[in-house]
C-alpha cells in the first residue's frame, strides 16, 4: 500500500501537486464525459431534447453528490486511520464501510425509481419533455450502483494517496462514452444517450476493481466487519452526503425556478451548469485532496502539515481559477454554440457568466477552506456552512430577487452573493478550527 507519497515528512508542494494534478485530470475528464451527452443530445436532437436534459440533471447531481459525500465520510476515516499507522481499524473501516456501501445504493435506486414522476413533476418539467426527461433517468438510475461504488473505490485510492488511476479510469470511460454515444442515440433516441453512460460506467467500474486487484492494494471481507464501525462511519458521512447534496438541492430548486421563464431559459442554464464544471472541479479537486491529505496530517498529530498544505492550495487554486474563470466569461457566447444552436439561450449564458465572474474564485476559496474541515474531522462544520449560504442565503434570495422585478437577473445575482459569503463564512470557521488544535 506504499503509494510513494509521504504527506507527513515531504514536501509540501510537490506532495499537494503529485496528489492534485492527476485528481483535477481526472475531475476534467469526468466533465468531458458528462459533456459528450450534451453535445450529442444538442447536436443531434436539439433544443426541446436538450431541456429535458437539463431537467434530468438535478437528479443526477443529487445522486453524484450523495455519492461522494458518503464515500468522502469513507475518506475522513481511512485517511486518519493511515496516519496514525493503525492497520486493523484500517481493514474495518474498508470493509465495513464497502458493505454498507452496497446495500445503501441499492436501497436508494429502488426508491428513486418509485418515486421518479413525483420528482420530474416537483421539478416543474414541462409537459412536452417529461418523458423524454423520464425515460433518460429511468435507465441512469438502474446503474447507479456502478456509479456509486466508482466512487467509493476512488475515495479508498485518495485515502491511499493515488489519484492516478483515478485518471485513467475516467480517460478510458469517457472515450467509451463518445463512441457509444451517437450509436445509442441513432438507434434508440434520446434514452440512447443514458444507455451510453451506463454501459460505459459499468466497463470502467470493472476496469478499476481488476486495477485493485492486479496490484493487490488493499482486500475487503466480510470477517473484518465491525457492526460498531457503523457509528463513526454514518456520523461522518451523512454530514458529508448533506454537504455535497446542498449544491445539488440549490441546483434543483433554481432549475425549477428557471423553468417558468421558458425552454430557452431551461436549455440555456443547463449550458452554463455544463461549462460551470471547467471552473468547479479544480475547486472540488482541491477540497477532495486536502480532506484526505489533512486527514492523514492530523492522524499522525501535525496540523502544521496541515496548515501549509492549506495555504498552498489557496495559492494554486486562485491563480488557476482566475485564468479560467477569464477564458470561459469572455468565450461563453461562442462555447454555448457547442451545446444548442440558439441565439437566445446564447445571450443568456453571456449575461449569466457576466453577472457570477468573480464568484468562481470565491468558490475555489471556500472549497479549500471546507476540505480542511473535513480532513480535521469536522464536517458538520462544513456541513453547516454549506447549510447556510445555498439554503439560508441563495435560495431565498433568488426566489426574492426573481419575482421583484429582476427575472433571471435576479437568480444570477443571487449565485453571486452566495459565493461572496461562504468565502467570508469558510474562512473564519476554518481559521477558529486550525486555532482550537493549538
Amino acid at each position: 500500500m506504499n503509494t510513494g507519497i509521504d504527506f507527513i515528512n515531504g514536501n509540501t508542494k510537490k506532495c499537494l501537486l503529485a496528489m492534485t494534478l492527476p485528481m483535477i485530470a481526472a475531475m476534467f475528464l469526468n466533465m468531458a464525459y458528462n459533456l459528450v451527452d450534451s453535445l450529442w443530445i444538442g447536436n443531434l436532437l436539439g433544443e426541446q431534447a436538450y431541456a429535458a436534459l437539463t431537467n434530468s440533471t438535478p437528479v443526477i447531481l443529487m445522486l453524484t453528490s450523495i455519492g461522494m459525500g458518503a464515500t468522502n465520510g469513507v475518506t475522513i476515516l481511512l485517511s486518519r486511520a493511515i496516519g496514525s499507522k493503525d492497520n486493523v481499524k484500517k481493514n474495518k473501516v474498508l470493509s465495513t464501510s464497502f458493505f454498507v456501501s452496497v446495500i445503501f445504493s441499492i436501497f436508494l435506486t429502488i426508491l428513486l425509481e418509485i418515486f421518479l414522476p413525483a420528482i420530474l413533476a416537483a421539478l416543474n418539467t414541462p409537459s412536452e419533455i417529461f418523458d423524454m426527461a423520464r425515460s433518460y433517468l429511468a435507465i441512469y438510475i438502474a446503474g447507479y450502483i456502478t456509479v456509486y461504488l466508482y466512487l467509493y473505490f476512488t475515495a479508498v485510492l485518495r485515502s491511499l494517496g493515488d489519484t492516478i488511476f483515478q485518471a485513467i479510469a475516467m480517460l478510458v470511460s469517457t472515450l467509451l462514452n463518445a463512441v457509444l454515444d451517437p450509436v445509442f442515440i441513432k438507434i434508440t433516441g434520446f434514452q440512447g444517450a443514458a444507455a451510453a453512460t451506463l454501459l460505459s460506467q459499468c466497463l470502467c467500474l470493472l476496469f478499476m476493481i481488476a486495477y485493485i486487484s492486479k496490484k493487490k492494494l488493499f482486500a475487503i471481507h466480510i470477517t473484518d466487519f465491525d457492526v460498531k464501525g457503523i457509528a463513526p462511519l454514518i456520523k461522518n458521512a451523512v454530514p458529508s452526503v448533506i454537504q455535497q447534496s446542498i449544491p445539488a438541492v440549490s441546483t434543483t430548486f433554481l432549475t425549477a425556478l428557471v423553468s417558468t421563464y421558458g425552454i430557452s431559459a431551461i436549455a440555456a442554464y443547463g449550458i452554463t451548469g455544463k461549462l460551470e464544471t471547467i471552473l468547479f472541479y479544480p475547486a472540488m479537486a482541491l477540497n477532495m485532496v486536502l480532506t484526505s491529505i489533512v486527514g492523514q496530517c492530523i492522524g499522525a498529530k501535525r496540523a502544521d502539515r496541515a496548515g501549509s498544505y492549506l495555504k498552498f492550495s489557496l495559492k494554486y487554486g486562485i491563480i488557476t481559477l482566475t485564468i479560467l474563470s477569464a477564458i470561459v466569461i469572455i468565450f461563453s457566447e461562442q462555447l454555448s454554440g457547442l451545446f444548442v444552436s440558439s441565439n437566445d439561450a446564447a445571450a443568456i449564458v453571456k449575461h449569466y457568466f457576466n453577472i457570477v465572474s468573480i464568484g468562481y474564485v470565491l468558490y475555489t476559496v471556500s472549497s479549500c477552506f471546507l476540505g480542511t474541515l473535513n480532513g480535521m474531522g469536522k464536517p458538520v462544520r462544513s456541513m453547516l456552512l454549506m447549510i447556510f449560504y445555498y439554503i439560508i442565503v441563495r435560495i431565498p434570495l433568488a426566489y426574492f430577487l426573481s419575482f421583484m422585478h429582476w427575472g433571471l437577473n435576479g437568480i444570477w445575482v443571487a449565485i453571486l452573493v452566495s459565493h461572496i459569503i461562504s468565502c467570508i463564512a469558510a474562512a473564519l470557521i476554518c481559521i477558529f478550527s486550525f486555532r482550537s488544535l493549538n
